[in-house]
């Protein structure tokens, strides 16, 4: 028999609320979700495998409309390997050029960072009288 597991077990395991659940499968990224003869949602396992990865892609920042297109590749089977490789290779693409972006921002950072520790460094090592730290700075 196969395993299966409640959106809240779902839910807890990616972090995720099930609003957040419930919106995936409005926007297609889980689909056929099946019931329990109660009518209670239960996901199986190739579920909660897609997720996983969904996740993975929506952390990076991949549109929903993508990771749509993603998973309905992912259902239609092994076939659709090639087209899955692409979208994950210009994604992986945007994600290295959103690092490098980020790395520029993140020393522009460390520049202030290091400007306002000298500020304060002048300031500290200056008597009372210098003035303020913009003229001891100078």
């Amino acid at each position: 028999m196969s395993e299966y597991y409640t959106p809240g077990e779902v839910a807890e395991r990616f972090g995720l609320s099930l609003d957040t659940l419930r919106y995936y499968e409005r926007e297609g990224l889980l689909t056929e979700v099946e019931r329990s003869t109660s009518g209670h949602r239960r996901y199986r396992a190739a579920d909660v495998e897609l997720l996983g990865l969904v996740r993975c892609l929506r952390d990076t920042g991949m549109p929903i409309a993508r990771l749509r297109g993603f998973a309905e590749l992912v259902r239609a089977g092994d076939s659709t390997i090639p087209g899955r490789l692409e979208v994950l290779r210009e994604h992986a693409e945007r994600v290295a050029e959103q690092m490098v972006e980020l790395r520029r921002t993140q020393e522009a950072i460390e520049h202030k960072i290091a400007y306002y520790e000298g500020v304060l460094a002048v300031r500290d090592a200056s008597p009372a009288d210098a003035g303020t730290p913009a003229e001891a700075a100078r």
